[in-house]
């Protein structure tokens, strides 16, 4: 796969984590993030198990070899990271999870440097910033002054603490062998992480009768399960193993921006200046971040 599809793959993981961010934050009130994250990836396996236990139980020595490995990312990019964001996202705004989210790339170039000693470049770096200014422009509505008023919330803790769990799973992910990376992948690391999830959600499990959701919340329930868990999974680890976990994070900037087209669409908000400017300036840092001229192919 060339460069240029790893980067499409990348920006379509971060579309399907946008629509994530915002059931999240709508699930509130119906589940408590260890229950959400629990059915999201009990859904997830059920979805992939009969089109990866084969493949994986074929795997089964390359698994038992890089068993700390696969428990390792399960920790962190099923349980930790996702429960951390849905328990930020119960008491903080929209504005300010988004802001704290540009803050990813950050985290993932600090991770490469502290686990692979690799350093992000001039121009990388550049782009990087360039990103979060788009990002500010959008979450300021285009007027700096907003960013004075912003109120720090408990959750904003939460989900800062997120980010380098998730810059340490992308590091990380790109040492899997070949013949474990794709669904088999996916699977193993969401079964792994299911047991993880497990006695902290039958430990906090209500004790009365059982409320049974709604049809739109067990519909936003499928969609972070089968969209932004295995789908989003698929596509950012096929991306990663082909760019590096440093290019891959200058594209998260992306779901800000796709948070802000999917408001629009969804919940009518009008299309102003500040998202146009915000918008492009977004896209320019992260081409600027991820384009190598000359280079259509990576190994």
């Amino acid at each position: 796969m060339g460069r240029a599809g790893a980067f499409a793959l990348l920006a379509l993981a971060n579309l399907m984590w946008s629509g994530n961010w915002i059931l999240g934050r709508a699930l509130r009130e119906a589940f408590d993030p260890v229950a959400l994250n629990f059915w999201r990836w009990l859904v997830a396996v059920l979805v992939m198990a009969p089109f990866a236990i084969g493949a994986a139980w074929q795997r089964r020595a390359a698994i038992r070899r890089h068993a700390g490995l696969l428990a390792f990312l399960a920790l962190t990019g099923v349980t930790l990271f996702q429960s951390l964001v849905y328990l930020g996202l119960e008491s903080t705004t929209a504005i300010n999870a988004v802001l704290i989210n540009a803050s990813a790339p950050v985290f993932i170039v600090v991770c490469s440097w502290i686990v692979d000693r690799e350093k992000a470049g001039l121009r990388q770096s550049a782009g990087m910033l360039l990103s979060f200014v788009g990002v500010l422009l959008i979450v300021c509505q285009g007027e700096p002054g907003r960013l004075l008023q912003l109120e720090f919330h408990r959750g904003d803790a939460w989900i800062l603490l997120a980010m380098p769990i998730w810059g340490i799973y992308s590091v990380i992910v790109k040492r899997c062998p070949p013949e474990l990376r794709g669904l088999v992948l996916t699977f193993v690391i969401a079964v792994i992480g299911l047991a993880m999830l497990a006695p902290l959600y039958f430990a906090g499990a209500p004790r009365g009768p059982l409320r049974w959701p709604t049809g739109a919340e067990a519909g936003a329930v499928l969609y972070v399960a089968i969209a932004a868990s295995v789908l989003a999974f698929l596509c950012w680890n096929r991306g990663v193993a082909v760019v590096g976990a440093n290019a891959a994070g200058f594209t998260l900037p992306l779901l800000p921006v796709f948070g802000t087209v999917l408001a629009m669409l969804f919940l009518g908000e009008s299309f102003r200046a500040f998202h146009a400017a915000g918008f492009a300036t977004i896209l320019v840092g992260v081409v600027l971040a991820t384009w190598r001229p000359g280079v259509s192919r990576v190994p």
